[in-house]
């Protein structure tokens, strides 16, 4: 899958940008403020309807402006034409493919795979596990439809539950307590899907991992996923495991108002070489760690649906040694379409530009190509 073209209208800083892109590599350079990022923005809420920068919509309209629009062409075995209109007015955001409008973020997320690559994946290895969950869920929901809606499904019962909960914890009763066990069966059934699916995601995903460590590092070093679910507990089998706990802890979720058991509290812990990443890692193994995953990501992505994914990297070079930085620069060669940030190409001569490749300078909002 390639993205042909782009165009930006009230977009952050982009008054209107009409952007064309190479099916390879496409370099994006600027200053800081400048709107290369911006960018990569619009592609990545095109592909899952969501922005990994800011926190509203409103915030994505140029100063000044009332509304923005994104408009791009996708091709792959069909042509697609994504529109995406926002207006300040009515707060609300419309999706468009090939003029059809889609209501819901089910019916777009897996069907324009993207991978995406900053500095803030240092959250995947030292932050909290609600980072690594929120991870592994992006990852298989774009490979696989059926944990898409079990997981939303899974979401909707954490919310009524929790509801439920706080109702007994004002007014506890024989009547709410029945209702509670029909939701912790419920709950049970859709959780331990999410748990079987997330299981056979880290024995496939892991093999892809050590392969993307081994490219980027080069030496003995073995990188390991360990899916830590249901707080370890130990039992016969999952919903066994899964029911015994919402036993022991039903009296502190009434208490707590909250929903203390099920796969929205597991974590997946990153190992090297048998050490725990989080606790020993250095900053080079944290940093390897986390371009490891995205490249697996993409390799897994690719092989798992049969197409190639997008593939993000904002403004990574920068926090590299140079070692790490002209082997991902190799790997790079490995991928389809890839959209790099830099602030200046003469500072990152690894980065070798190949005649079908693109270079485009961003000043201002304004796109030119070198």
């Amino acid at each position: 899958m390639t993205l042909k073209n782009l165009s930006l209208k009230n977009f952050r800083i982009h008054k209107k940008s009409d952007i064309t892109f190479s099916n390879n590599l496409n370099f994006i350079v600027g200053g800081n403020g400048q709107g290369k990022t911006s960018i990569l923005e619009a592609i990545y809420i095109m592909c899952t309807t969501k922005n990994f920068k800011a926190s509203s919509d409103s915030e994505l309209t140029r100063f000044g402006g009332n509304e923005f629009e994104i408009d791009g062409k996708f091709e792959d075995l069909t042509e697609d034409i994504i529109r995406i209109y926002f207006n300040k007015s009515d707060n609300k955001r419309y999706y468009f493919q090939n003029g059809k409008q889609l209501n819901r973020n089910a019916e777009i997320i897996g069907k324009f795979p993207i991978v995406l690559l900053t500095p803030e994946d240092h959250s995947l290895t030292q932050g909290y596990p609600a980072e690594r969950r929120k991870f592994v869920d992006s990852v298989i929901c774009q490979a696989s439809e059926l944990y898409l809606s079990s997981l939303l499904d899974y979401n909707k019962t954490l919310r009524q539950r929790s509801n439920l909960l706080f109702r007994l914890n004002e007014n506890y009763s024989s009547s709410l307590i029945d209702q509670l066990e029909a939701w912790d069966e419920k709950l049970i059934n859709t959780g331990t899907e999410l748990i079987r699916f997330r299981m056979k995601f880290v024995l496939e995903f892991e093999k892809y991992v050590e392969e993307s460590f081994r490219f980027i590092v080069d030496d003995s070093e073995k990188p390991v996923i360990k899916y830590d679910y249901l707080n370890s507990y130990s039992g016969d089998s999952i919903e066994e495991m899964f029911k015994k706990l919402l036993i022991e802890k039903k009296d502190e979720e009434i208490r707590r108002r909250s929903n203390l058991v099920g796969p929205h509290r597991d974590d997946f812990i990153f190992l090297i070489n048998e050490n725990e990443l989080k606790i020993f890692g250095s900053q080079g193994q944290h940093k390897t760690f986390q371009v490891a995953l995205r490249f697996a990501q993409y390799f897994y992505l690719k092989d798992k649906i049969g197409r190639l994914p997008i593939f993000l990297l904002d403004d990574v070079f920068g926090e590299l040694d140079s070692k790490r930085a002209i082997r991902i620069s190799q790997y790079l060669k490995q991928v389809g379409q890839a959209f790099i940030t830099i602030t200046d190409f003469a500072n990152f001569s690894f980065l070798h530009k190949e005649e079908d490749d693109a270079k485009l300078l961003i000043t201002n909002g304004e796109v030119s190509y070198a």
